[in-house]
């Protein structure tokens, strides 16, 4: 099957597409929008309203997922509130452990000044030694991870090599995903390159775009992750990975595409609530807080962005020039509509040099108030609330703007969202997705297992692991992975999130397990009762003691017929059917942490 056909496939399987004319998928909201002229102008009065409502949008549903609405949803389980510390490093890395904790703690003398500390401390990430996860992934066999662009192209994509050699860079990504989340000390970096894969999705499993996937992660995203936005933009515009997802490597004046250009302003800068269908670009109204702009974008606006990338392609070979086979970004001039161009509100004269069409879309964008709305109510969305504060996204939003040129822009941003009130205060409003709940897991429970290449257990790790359907980079639609609990909170995805983590308590590799429990309680807990067990573990995976009532029925567990207050339990493991607190106790110790693992508590930041 062809990469086309591929695509096809996945966007007629995600269910969040329609076809509309031949090759082009668009979103049943689109579709009716471009249908109805009435719907077009009020999708134009709502873009003119002011910066507020603009991120209101319902969250999105997982593909395949039944439609919920919020009135049918069961009331959520209010949280005991753990300290400070526990609710920003569960909102800001990917969990707690003792280590990080005695850190988080160390950098100050009140809640306020460690926050802080903590907050500065993660921006500045080149001075966190991470040296030992990096000698975790060579160690582990990763050998695609140091690799440059061309060596990657000259590996895995000018042999025409069998497919599981074409596509260990990416597969190797998808696995050191695991490792670097759950091992990294720049743990903020970690979460933040996370989330720029969700917002410039590129599915690492595409055939075209998975050999030279490495590039994508580590020379475009991770190098961004804390930087300038408008420096991203035109890394991804011209990066190997996207440029073979949204088919703009063949995009040219005698065959354009609009794939690419239309996803730039749909799902990474304007948003998919600014589209404004078949309206005339003139009648498009100013934004609200910049009559500079318009408030919104319109399918000329995308065709007219698709003529400014034609001729942004790559080395690859094509049919006119194929001794140039490097994988490299390549601008073509003669692929190049140079006529004039009317773009969000301005013109691009004919005839510019050479990139310079591209540029000004993207410096257009960049400075764009809507793009500042939008790509800050997603961060506040990831750190703070599935419903971001209006106050909080208009006011990180400014700084946005105002940094918009700075080399470190989005550090900025963060540095803003993450020392606000409604960030130090938050807890309980978002659900832990299931890459997040496996990773924060492994890091609570003190796990030195590495997922590695080629490498049975770590294969099985990953098919069982697909099942919750959060694989890393793996969405196969443009639009990237959902953020919010609604989208997550399906019984099938539960459930499978749930076989998960109690397998992870299950398993051994060549007899180390994967989750060293039993081996913690010996060296930990002095006394076996009942209280103490889950005491620990409570306190060492969610960092506090839940209510008093789960706290109990925990207890209840692990005793059976014991006396909880006084009966101290067997490190036994054999079978007792008519003396349950003697009856398989490792069994049920490893059990009871998988209960704890499966709470509202753990589950919740």
């Amino acid at each position: 099957m062809n990469r086309k056909a591929r695509r096809e496939r996945a966007l007629a399987q995600s269910h969040l597409f329609r076809r509309y004319g031949k090759g082009r998928w668009i979103r049943p909201q689109r579709f009716e929008n471009s249908a109805r002229a009435q719907e077009i102008q009020e999708a134009a009065a709502a873009a003119a309203q002011p910066a507020a409502t603009a991120w209101s949008e319902d969250a999105p549903q997982m593909a395949g997922a039944p439609s919920m609405s919020r009135d049918s949803q069961a009331q959520l389980v209010t949280l005991a509130r753990p300290g400070l510390a526990i609710r920003a490093l569960n909102n800001m890395s990917y969990g707690v452990t003792p280590t990080a904790l005695a850190e988080f703690n160390g950098l100050g003398s009140n809640d306020t000044q460690r926050l802080q500390n903590y907050i500065d401390w993660q921006l500045d990430w080149t001075a966190i030694d991470d040296s030992a996860v990096e000698a975790r992934l060579s160690a582990a066999g990763y050998t695609t991870l140091g690799k440059s662009l061309t060596q990657l192209w000259a590996d895995h994509v000018v042999p025409d090599p069998v497919y599981d050699v074409r596509m260990r860079p990416a597969w190797e990504i998808q696995r050191a995903a695991f490792v670097r989340a759950t091992y990294s000390k720049r743990q903020l970096r970690e979460v933040m390159v996370n989330f720029w894969h969700d917002h410039f999705n590129v599915t690492a499993n595409d055939f075209a775009s998975g050999p030279v996937y490495v590039h994508y992660d580590r020379d475009v995203l991770r190098k961004s992750a804390f930087g300038n936005f408008r420096t991203m933009l035109e890394d991804v515009a011209c990066s190997p990975s996207m440029l073979f997802y949204l088919d703009n490597v063949s995009n040219s004046r005698s065959g354009p595409n609009e794939n690419w250009a239309r996803e730039l302003l749909e799902l990474h800068t304007l948003g998919a609530g600014r589209y404004l269908g078949f309206t005339d670009p003139f009648l498009v109204p100013p934004d609200p807080e910049d009559a500079a702009y318009p408030s919104g974008y319109t399918d000329i606006d995308v065709y007219e962005t698709a003529s400014a990338f034609t001729g942004w392609s790559l080395k690859n070979a094509n049919w006119q020039y194929p001794t140039e086979n490097d994988g490299t970004f390549v601008y073509r001039q003669a692929w190049h509509d140079a006529g004039p161009k009317f773009v969000l509100g301005r013109l691009l004269n004919p005839e510019q040099p050479a990139m310079k069409d591209g540029r000004d879309v993207l410096d257009r964008l960049a400075s764009h108030p809507g793009v500042a709305r939008f790509v800050c109510a997603k961060l506040v969305r990831r750190f703070v609330n599935d419903t971001p504060p209006p106050d909080l996204v208009a006011s990180a939003a400014a700084v946005f703007r105002q940094q918009w040129q700075s080399p470190n822009q989005i550090e900025h941003v963060l540095r803003h969202i993450l020392n606000s009130s409604a960030f130090s205060n938050a807890w309980g409003q978002k659900n832990r997705r299931p890459f997040e709940a496996i990773v924060a897991a492994m890091r609570a429970s003190g796990s030195d297992w590495t997922l590695r290449p080629a490498h049975s257990k770590s294969d099985d790790f990953l098919y069982r692991f697909g099942f919750t359907g959060h694989a890393p980079y793996d969405w196969p639609a443009p639009n990237g992975y959902p953020d919010t609990g609604l989208a997550w909170s399906g019984a099938s995805t539960y459930a499978t999130t749930w076989k998960m983590l109690n397998w992870l308590t299950e398993t051994s590799d060549t007899s180390v397990p994967l989750l060293p429990i039993l081996q913690l309680s010996r060296s930990e807990v002095a006394s076996w009762t009942a209280p103490n067990l889950v005491d620990y573990w409570c306190r060492r995976l969610l960092g506090y003691l839940p209510d008093a009532a789960r706290r109990q029925s925990l207890i209840a567990f692990m005793a059976q017929n014991g006396d909880p207050a006084s009966y101290v339990i067997t490190d036994t493991d054999t079978w007792a059917g008519t003396d349950l607190k003697r009856h398989y106790n490792q069994q049920r110790l490893r059990s009871m942490v998988s209960l704890v693992l499966m709470t509202p508590e753990f589950l919740s930041r």
